[in-house]
């Protein structure tokens, strides 16, 4: 009898709260404008969320008092409680900022301690001209092909990844065309053909 009367209640709570159509844009603190894409909001309780588009825009209906969960990958994760709002439209606009740790400085040395170390230093015969520095490595075409060849970090990664998504959702419902069923690609054809021809009469 006592689970009926809470589950009653909880019911009645239910009722007591309004449905509002939740809609914003969601950024970053660290650029200007910048719209994060494919950030997920989430209500536990309810089992509901949504996720953000390409603009960085979303909108889902949710309860008033309803916790909201908002995360994003390398972002600090936030929270965000429905508030009573009087209209049944309620615009956001959330900006997240970068989860960022810093790691202590890690100095690695094959000496055990820095006396061993300067010891060491002061043993060796370190040449001081010019000669002694390899110019194989200071290859001014050498260090091009590096720097077109070195991988993209997990950032940039990221970055084109998010754009080629982006990319992708924009123009999945644009028409796709073929030059070879335009007939002006045609006609330019054929007269650089004849234009060809009177050439070689010449």
């Amino acid at each position: 009898m006592v689970l009926l009367v809470g589950a009653g209640q909880e019911v009645f709570a239910q009722k007591q709260k309004r449905v509002i159509q939740l809609s914003g844009v969601i950024m970053s603190t660290d650029t200007v404008n910048a719209m994060l894409y494919g950030v997920n909001l989430y209500v536990p309780k309810a089992g509901r969320g949504a996720t953000t588009n390409p603009l960085g825009f979303f909108s889902m209906p949710v309860l008033t008092g309803d916790s909201i969960v908002i995360s994003y990958v390398g972002y600090e994760r936030q929270y965000y409680i429905v508030p009573d709002h009087p209209s049944e439209y309620l615009t956001i606009i959330i900006q997240l900022q970068q989860d960022v740790t810093y790691l202590s400085e890690v100095i690695v040395s094959p000496f055990p301690t820095e006396e061993v170390f300067k010891e060491a230093l002061l043993a060796l015969n370190i040449p001081t001209d010019d000669q002694s520095i390899d110019r194989k490595n200071v290859n001014q075409e050498l260090l091009l092909l590096m720097l077109q060849t070195t991988p993209m970090d997990g950032q940039a990664n990221q970055q084109y990844y998010l754009s080629q998504m982006s990319a992708t959702q924009g123009s999945q419902y644009m028409p796709v065309t073929n030059p070879l069923f335009n007939v002006f690609n045609w006609a330019k054809f054929f007269r650089s053909l004849n234009q060809d021809k009177n050439k070689k009469k010449k």
